[in-house]
């Protein structure tokens, strides 16, 4: 199967990594034998991927070659590269092969239990056949794993990757990376074991070494490319080979950097002191040292800075769950530089956490059309008020997801595809979310008891055990009518929930959408939303996105120097509609045009309250009813497309 993608250019990507790649599955609880594990979180793994990745995540052009299975874990590991923006035409689907898998546990500091699922997997099905010229003569840097001189077949491929590089000058760099149980020598599940003797292995590595320009690797990397269990005797063997930068990783303790002959005594090497922290996980510190120091090497710093890179980035690592998603982004590497070094327990640092999860690359959204039908008391009572039983709402949605995918449709056909949205329940919309989740929109579902205030969510304090069974995809929704006036003790009440909504969201991953509902009160001033806005950035709740009813332009104004002040990674506003005439909801269009952070309307009963009286009354069909709501739906898209235009020309809406 050919390279993906068009032609590639000289010097187009940074750095190429060679080698494996995986679904690494880590435990989800903490201390228990791999034998009592109930539950795994899935991540992306394999040493080359998480380098690439990683330095992508840094902001260098990467990419990996290796091979996937034609499979959902296979997907997965693709889509996972390319959101974070790494290069994927080096990656081989293969059909007659399964993505790897790993199985991870996380005992305690020192002990993690490991599970090589590789039998005959695709990664290690890479071939010479596989690499190509032009690919790899795009790239200022070539990375080969280790592990992909373990077989014939994929030394081949290695070595092909290796002519190319040296042909057209690249940097080539090898990561030791040696697992003794991919090559054979020890019990298939004793993935953790570091280090075996072994001479084939020595043999082969010392083979490769003279054609690098950098290696890096642990300790016990080093004694098996050296032959030799004392470090520094296997220093000078690995020298005797190749005249590469030597970079001995050392954890807590930092690195060990040789640039020329090996010293008498390693006490006279350039050691650069890491940074201590409290460990939860050691896998993937060396692959996230090896992203950040090949960050430093590949722009222009020196050796100082490539291993204090490396050595932050390989601490933030070990103080987090995971490989791969634990990888640093550059915001979180400067906030830390700026204030020193990490304290021990990075994972307290709450300014470093968000940058952490708002900084990283993140779906890019067009405007939003959103159709909102979350609404659960209307719906009843509109269903009450025409003697109809409540099963019929579950079909009513069901027909408003057909509008949207009409709408939908439509709107790809206009250029416009990746706008369209819905908001809806799982109380009578689990099937419509279940249906529209996958298909790329953006999706939201409330987690409120709608009407409350001070603000209940619908199924109980504990909100973050409901968050376990939602996919990523979909927003946590919630309506929240909020005044920093209110009456203290009702202030406080409704904050102390918004906050541990916020951080509910933070441990699980999905992004907030907070609506909020300034209550009117006798002389409402006009900064009320904005004070609102702020008390809640006050008590550190940054929710991605805002829902806010329609304001004033001034107004719209002040909320876009508020966010760009206090977030400038919330993704927008959107604007809700109160059940407005559609005029009136145009002219809140006009109003909001001139504002940037003001990315799209979410509006409901506005679209689908007259047809759903009808539809229940019997007065229109289905069919009838899904062309109404596809009518006030695409109403309302033109009218915010033409406002957009007026107050934006040449400016796509």
């Amino acid at each position: 199967m050919a390279l993906g993608g068009g032609p590639v250019r000289r010097g187009e990507l940074d750095l190429i990594c060679l080698g494996r790649v995986a679904v690494d599955l880590y435990a989800e609880q903490l201390g228990a034998r791999l034998e009592d594990v109930s539950s795994f979180a899935k991540y992306l793994g394999g040493s080359p991927a998480n380098i690439a990745f990683g330095a992508a995540r840094l902001g260098l052009k990467s990419a990996l070659v290796s091979r996937v299975g034609d499979d959902p874990m296979g997907r997965f590991i693709l889509e996972t590269l390319e959101r974070e923006g790494c290069d994927t035409r080096g990656i081989r689907i293969d059909p007659k092969r399964l993505t790897a898998l790993v199985l991870l546990g996380l005992k305690d500091r020192r002990t993690f239990p490991l599970v090589f699922y590789r039998d005959n997997c695709a990664d290690m099905a890479l071939s010479a056949r596989d690499i190509e010229e032009d690919f790899i003569a795009s790239a200022r840097a070539l990375l080969v794993s280790g592990t992909h001189l373990s077989t014939e077949g994929v030394l081949k491929a290695s070595l092909r990757a290796l002519e190319y590089a040296q042909k057209h000058h690249l940097r080539r760099v090898l990561d030791i990376d040696y697992r003794p149980v991919l090559w054979g020598l020890t019990d298939k599940a004793a993935g953790e074991i570091r280090y075996v003797a072994a001479e084939e292995v020595t043999r082969r590595l010392q083979a490769v070494l003279p054609r690098f320009d950098l290696v890096l690797g642990t300790e016990e990397e080093f004694h098996i490319a050296g032959g030799h269990e004392d470090l520094t005797a296997a220093l000078r063997r690995v020298r005797e080979l190749t005249g590469a930068m030597l970079v001995v990783k050392l954890g807590g303790r930092g690195c060990l950097v040789v640039e020329g002959p090996v010293p008498a005594t390693l006490d006279e090497a350039a050691v650069h002191r890491g940074v201590e922290v409290d460990v939860l996980n050691v896998l993937g510190a060396g692959d996230a040292f090896a992203a950040g120091f090949l960050h430093g090497w590949l722009t222009g710093g020196d050796v100082g800075r490539c291993c204090a890179l490396g050595n932050l980035c390989g601490a933030l690592v070990v103080s987090r769950h995971a490989c791969s998603a634990a990888m640093p982004t550059r915001a979180e590497i400067e906030h830390l530089m700026a204030g020193g070094a990490p304290a021990a327990r990075p994972d307290l640092d709450e300014e470093a956490q968000r940058l952490h999860r708002v900084s990283a690359r993140r779906k890019e959204w067009g405007p939003l059309y959103i159709l909102a039908f979350d609404h659960r008391r209307q719906l009843i009572e509109l269903a009450q008020q025409t003697g109809r039983g409540l099963e019929v709402i579950p079909r009513l949605k069901q027909l408003f997801l057909e509008a949207v995918e009409e709408v939908a449709a439509d709107l790809a056909g206009r250029g416009a595809e990746g706008s369209i949205g819905v908001i809806v329940d799982e109380r009578f919309g689990q099937d419509v979310l279940n249906a529209a989740t996958g298909r790329g929109w953006w999706i939201a579902r409330p987690v409120e008891l709608p009407g409350s205030r001070p603000l209940v969510f619908e199924h109980g304090r504990s909100i973050g055990t409901q968050l376990i069974q939602w996919p990523r995809e979909q927003t946590v929704k919630c309506l929240a009518q909020f005044h920093p006036d209110d009456e203290p003790l009702l202030r406080l009440e409704q904050e102390a929930q918004i906050r541990s909504l916020y951080e509910a969201t933070r441990a699980s991953g999905h992004e907030l959408l907070l609506e909020l509902v300034v209550p009117k009160l006798p002389a409402e001033a006009p900064e009320a939303l904005c004070r609102a806005m702020l008390r809640l950035y006050n008590i550190g709740v940054y929710p991605q996105w805002w829902k806010l009813q329609p304001q004033p332009r001034e107004v719209w104004l002040r909320v876009e120097e508020l966010i760009g002040q206090r977030d400038p990674y919330c993704r927008g506003v959107v604007l809700l509609g109160m059940n407005a005439a559609a005029e009136e909801l145009t002219r809140a269009f006009r109003e909001a045009a001139g504002s940037g952070v003001c990315r799209g309307f979410a509006i409901g009963r506005t679209i689908f309250q007259g047809p759903s009286l009808a539809w229940m009354s019997g007065e229109i069909d289905d069919a009838a009813l899904i062309e109404q709501v596809r009518g006030a739906f695409e109403y309302l898209i033109d009218a915010w497309r033409d406002a957009r235009r007026a107050e934006r020309p040449g400016e796509s809406a």
